[in-house]
């Protein structure tokens, strides 16, 4: 019997988010956004350029290679999450997906405009390796967490991730903004030296998490099936589970559209700030390490509203507040105001993601085993978010040429998440009054 609660454990498990959220910071939301739109970005070819033969808009084809890698996961965590519930193989695709992200952003060293093709390819893999392992580290909450800890935990995995995340950018930025410490003469070498220390970052203190986590135990009904037969009959069994379950179905519901906002504003919030407002790098990047900052304070404090309030009750406040940033996104103009928007994000990013996973967490049926599977749902969810959010906002963006109409539309996402939490909010009520 694994034992809940193990302040060891639940730190062990948290710098996995310490690892992988340098990644998500440095390659999906500051460096790799401002150094892919310079590169691509030419007197000749203005901000379009060719990948196999196909000519595209620089950030349009950087989206679409993103929304990619997330489809593709979308099919795969379902699958491969079974699999690994029925023959206890959590731990290996953690460290499988782990090991194929970080040795993409390592490659990313090479990435120049004469490798447009590796670059993207890096780009994608790098993305279906966090993916990846962020779900199977998920799964690992209800196991080390009791229910009443969870939302705790969770901020916990978040604010540890957000403090990983912000001192390795620390030191990617010196590296951009004073190369001539280092002589370093090349105005590509500091990105490209930032990709590599991603890599070794995340796959260094990941090894933390890999020693400390509980043994798997498979499913004895499922060793002697093979690798299909194991993955579909498990799915099957915990898709029956969750049809059952109204309220993880509708809460799915409402995450899959809050989500398409959320996430498609974290990645396109430095190329907005790049094309758009034509900040400099460095402004850029002390903008999101802002946010990741305030991120930390986010998360701590709608755990501790939650406690108050309800889970569902504060998602609801912050779905509230996204609205009103993505209609005074679509309106501002200046340096200043991008910072104060960054400020209020910041605070509502942290909160929402970590409170989105518990919430999810506290739902599922106690002592299952079949943590994994039940978060490939979750995580398969906010994927195809990402991929239907990341497609609008560049199609939008390709057919106008103007980011502020992609940002506009993102409200509409956020409002019909709000209409499903008002409706999980009833049937929590009816549950509630069941019991």
């Amino acid at each position: 019997m694994i034992e809940k609660d193990n302040k060891k454990t639940i730190r062990s498990w948290a710098f996995f988010d310490w690892a992988n959220s340098a990644y998500n910071l440095v390659i999906t939301s500051t460096i790799f956004p401002v150094y892919y739109v310079a590169i691509t970005t030419t007197k000749e070819h203005g901000d379009e350029v060719t990948f196999f033969g196909k000519t595209f808009i620089n950030t349009v084809l950087s989206n679409y290679a993103l929304a990619f890698a997330y489809l593709v996961m979308v099919v795969l965590l379902p699958i491969l999450s079974s699999y690994a519930d029925a023959k206890g193989k959590k731990k290996f695709f953690m460290k499988l997906f782990t090991y194929v992200g970080s040795f993409a952003c390592m490659a990313l060293f090479f990435f120049d405009l004469k490798h447009l093709e590796l670059g993207i390819i890096c780009f994608v893999l790098a993305a279906m390796g966090y993916v990846g392992g962020v779900m199977f580290n998920n799964a690992y909450l209800p196991i080390i967490a009791s229910t009443e800890n969870q939302d705790k935990v969770s901020a916990q995995g978040f604010s540890y991730g957000y403090v990983g995340s912000v001192i390795l950018q620390l030191i990617c930025f010196v590296f951009v903004l004073k190369p001539e410490l280092f002589g370093i003469t090349d105005k590509s070498l500091p990105a490209q030296i930032s990709f590599l220390l991603v890599g070794i970052w995340w796959f260094l203190f990941a090894q933390i998490p890999f020693k400390a986590l509980p043994k798997d135990v498979a499913n004895e009904d499922s060793l002697s099936k093979g690798f299909i037969k194991s993955s579909f009959s498990e799915f099957a069994k915990v898709w029956k589970q969750l049809k059952q379950m109204s309220f993880l179905k509708t809460y799915l519901f409402a995450f899959f559209f809050y989500s398409m906002g959320v996430q498609t504003i974290m990645l396109a919030a430095a190329g907005f700030g790049a094309k758009v407002l034509k900040l400099e790098s460095g402004s850029l990047i002390a903008v999101i390490l802002i946010i990741q900052l305030v991120a930390i304070l986010g998360a701590w404090m709608m755990s501790r509203l939650a406690k108050k309030l309800g889970n569902i009750n504060v998602l609801i406040i912050v779905v509230v507040i996204w609205i009103a940033c993505c209609i005074y996104g679509y309106s501002i103009t200046t340096e200043n105001q991008f910072y104060g928007l960054a400020a209020i994000v910041g605070l509502i990013m942290g909160g929402i993601q970590s409170l989105s996973r518990s919430t999810y967490s506290k739902h599922i049926p106690e002592n299952t085993t079949e943590t994994a599977s039940f978060f490939s749902f979750y995580d398969a969810t906010e994927k195809l978010a990402i991929v239907i959010g990341l497609f609008s906002f560049a199609f939008i963006e390709g057919i106008t040429h103007n980011m502020r109409q992609s940002i506009i539309a993102l409200a509409s996402f956020f409002i019909v998440g709000l209409i499903f939490l008002l409706i999980l909010r009833k049937i929590e009520r009816k549950e509630t009054l069941k019991l």
